[in-house]
């Protein structure tokens, strides 16, 4: 009986320590600022500093968050669907350094962003759908020739960033009070 009690008492134990443990990593993660829209939580890895930099420098930096633009803004299930998968996603890949150095999105968030750029600048996309037999064609999530707005547009909003090294010396994190 006194072993029972033992294990008991040790398996309480055990808990405590995991949780305590757990805790202290979601802490260090800063795993809550995950749940928000500030672009801070964008570089609590540093391999997002560059675009974190040159977004800060960018005409989106005034009105948009990368949150707006990297993920679904239409409905809170797929939002936060979104972000669970990209999150599990980074988290394996800068945890096992397994990430390029030349950050590329994934087909599933070029679609969310290629969205988002039409949604966000539906006055213009409406006028320029009068012209899609020229230049554009926003009938689909994608253009239907395949290209995406950015194909034209390289520098909105994170400039000719394609790597981490392409800015090595940073254009500087500046802090919004």
């Amino acid at each position: 009986m006194k072993e029972k009690s033992t294990l008991k008492i040790l398996a309480i134990i055990a808990f405590i320590i995991a949780a305590i443990f757990f805790v202290y990593m979601a802490y260090i993660a800063k795993a809550w600022s995950y749940l928000s829209k500030d672009p801070k939580a964008c570089i609590n890895c540093h391999v997002m500093n560059t675009q974190y930099a040159t977004w800060q420098h960018s005409s989106h930096a005034r009105d948009v968050t990368c949150v707006e633009c990297h993920l679904p803004t239409d409905n809170f299930f797929d939002k936060y669907k979104a972000k669970a998968v990209d999150g599990w996603n980074h988290t394996l890949a800068f945890t096992f350094n397994t990430y390029e150095p030349a950050m590329r999105i994934s087909d599933d968030g070029a679609k969310r962003v290629q969205k988002n750029c039409i949604s966000c600048h539906e006055s213009i996309t409406s006028t320029l759908t009068s012209n899609a037999d020229k230049y554009h064609n926003f009938k689909d999530d994608y253009v239907a020739n395949g290209r995406k707005c950015w194909d034209c547009h390289k520098e909105v909003p994170h400039g000719k960033v394609r790597g981490l090294t392409t800015t090595p010396h940073n254009l500087g994190v500046k802090e919004v009070k």
